[in-house]
């Protein structure tokens, strides 16, 4: 091997070695996705494998302490918390994802339009999206939910998705202004395509992984905010058993020292939204990941 032979393999092996080393995947949360699986799992499945009616008030054994027949105890009223908990989760969950699906629909429909529009239209629809931020959600929710009368589930998925959309609608409205005069966007509208075909095939696809992250992040306020408003004693009635409506008997719980109707509960959601919070993460990291590789 000749002189410049040797230095250009030395050459090659110094820019190797110096080379950055190549960006690692962040792990895939198994663990917390695994956990937040089995918690919907027996959710769903609750009337399978829970033998007590959580809505049967037992005032014989009532503030019980968690024991052979009461695995996790039975609260204020007499009900059994564990039957509550798989019972409740059903309907803090389906809120969860209700409010969740109605501010997305919201924001993509909103951030499209703002988008699409000339710049004095989007620059009026963006002021009014940034005069609704300003204002707090919870405030925003319990004034809605004050016009609307008594709480239900379907009143309070409704109040909290149309108070979460405004975060989400301004990121859609960042990309479609970016790839509203793509060629294949154009070429679509040439074609005859309207607002929602091109929105359909040709914007969503582009938007909807940078969205997902706010997606499942949304889903966890949605879950803490029906929580909030329960405890304050303006969300669901204590009849319609929730996790936020069992934390709202925290104060009776406190004052007779019975800390499992808090701690279990309050354990409960927490998980939930540590593994939300988790999967949320793992999104973002990705989605920011393959924006620096392009």
């Amino acid at each position: 091997m000749t002189d410049r032979a040797l230095f250009s393999v030395a050459g090659i092996r110094t820019e190797q070695m110096h080379a950055a080393p190549p960006k690692r995947r962040r792990k895939f949360p198994f663990l917390p996705l695994t956990f937040l699986c089995l918690i919907l799992l027996g959710c769903a499945f609750a009337g399978l494998w829970t033998a007590k009616d959580p809505s049967y008030l037992d005032l014989a054994n009532y503030s019980k302490a968690p024991d052979a027949e009461f695995l996790f105890g039975t609260d204020t009223l007499g009900r059994d918390i564990f039957s509550c908990i798989w019972y409740g989760g059903r309907v803090s969950l389906l809120i969860g994802f209700a409010a969740t699906a109605l501010s997305t629909a919201i924001a993509i429909l909103y951030g499209s339009v703002s988008g699409m529009a000339p710049v004095r239209l989007d620059g009026i629809l963006m002021r009014l999206t940034e005069v609704f931020l300003s204002v707090p959600s919870l405030l925003t929710a319990i004034f809605i939910q004050a016009i609307l009368g008594e709480a239900t589930v379907f009143s309070i998925s409704l109040v909290i998705g149309v108070t979460s959309w405004c975060s989400i609608a301004k990121i859609v409205r960042t990309e479609v202004r970016q790839i509203r005069n793509s060629e294949y966007v154009v070429a679509s509208k040439c074609m005859g395509g309207g607002f929602f075909h091109v929105l359909r095939w040709h914007l969503a696809p582009n938007f909807v992984s940078s969205i997902m992250f706010m997606v499942v992040m949304n889903v966890r306020s949605a879950i803490v905010a029906e929580s909030t408003l329960s405890f304050m004693g303006i969300g669901l009635p204590l009849d319609v058993i929730s996790w936020g409506s069992m934390l709202s008997l925290s104060e009776d719980a406190l004052l007779t020292r019975a800390w499992w109707m808090v701690l279990i509960p309050g354990a409960f959601l927490i998980s939930v939204l540590m593994c939300l919070t988790a999967l949320g993460n793992w999104l973002r990291k990705n989605v920011n990941q393959k924006e620096s590789n392009l």
